[in-house]
C-alpha cells in the first residue's frame, strides 16, 4: 500500500518511529530540505515526480499517497488518450 511505503519513507528521512499515516511531516520535525528528500524517494519509488508545492498541500503520508495516486491515474489516463 503506497501510504505504508510513505510511512517508511518519513521515518527513514525524520530518522524515527514515530510517524504514522496522519502525521504531518512539517509538524514532526520536516523542513524543506528534508522535503526534498522524500520527494525523491517518492519519484523513485512511485514515479510521479511532485513539486514542493504538491508536497505542502499534502503533508502527511495519507494526503500524499491520495495525491501520488492521483496523480498516477492522470498519467495512465493520457497515456490511453
Amino acid at each position: 500500500m503506497i501510504v505504508d511505503a510513505i510511512v517508511d519513507i518519513y521515518r527513514r528521512v525524520l530518522e524515527t518511529d514515530d510517524v504514522d499515516a496522519g502525521s504531518d511531516f512539517f509538524d514532526i520535525g520536516g523542513d524543506s530540505l528534508l522535503a526534498t528528500r522524500v520527494l525523491s524517494a517518492v519519484a523513485r519509488q512511485f514515479g510521479p515526480e511532485l513539486s514542493f508545492d504538491d508536497f505542502a498541500i499534502a503533508s502527511s503520508p495519507a494526503a500524499l499517497a491520495a495525491h501520488i495516486e492521483a496523480a498516477i491515474a492522470e498519467a495512465e489516463i493520457a497515456a490511453v488518450a
